[in-house]
């Protein structure tokens, strides 16, 4: 449901709407996979929101995002992928990023240094890298 709730709210209101509604969904989404809690509202939700939940359609883009990210190498959420649009560079950080782990990986993909044990072969744009690996390295 929070998946679709945000997929909805950025098809009505755009960029900002989608933001607006990932904060809420995280801020009242219980743990363990129970999701949110059963008639909980959002706040902000319109027509065009509710319309758009009654169908589809957010469903088929969250599969569709779903098959990209495994194909992609994504396992785990949350994942950010890093990406030097310039080289083509990419590292896949998987989990829980500190925010020193992510200034670690910013700072190795813009040194180009993509050596590390954790790193994929060099046929591979994209290296994995544990956040754990990431936020031991200096910086």
């Amino acid at each position: 449901a929070g998946a679709g709730l945000a997929e909805c709210a950025a098809e009505a209101g755009g960029h900002a709407a989608f933001w607006q509604a990932v904060e809420w969904v995280y801020a009242h989404t219980r743990s363990d996979g129970q999701g949110l809690p059963d008639g909980l509202r959002y706040p902000e939700t319109t027509s065009a929101i509710e319309q758009c939940m009654a169908s589809e359609r957010p469903n088929v883009a969250i599969r569709t995002q779903a098959a990209e990210a495994t194909k992609s190498g994504v396992t785990a959420t949350p994942s950010l992928r890093l990406l030097d649009r310039q080289t083509g560079q990419a590292i896949l950080l998987q989990g829980p990023i500190e925010g020193d782990a992510l200034l670690s990986a910013m700072d190795m993909l813009a040194a180009g240094d993509m050596a590390s044990d954790a790193a994929s072969s060099p046929s591979s744009p994209t290296s994995e890298m544990p956040a754990d690996v990431v936020g031991d390295m200096p910086r």
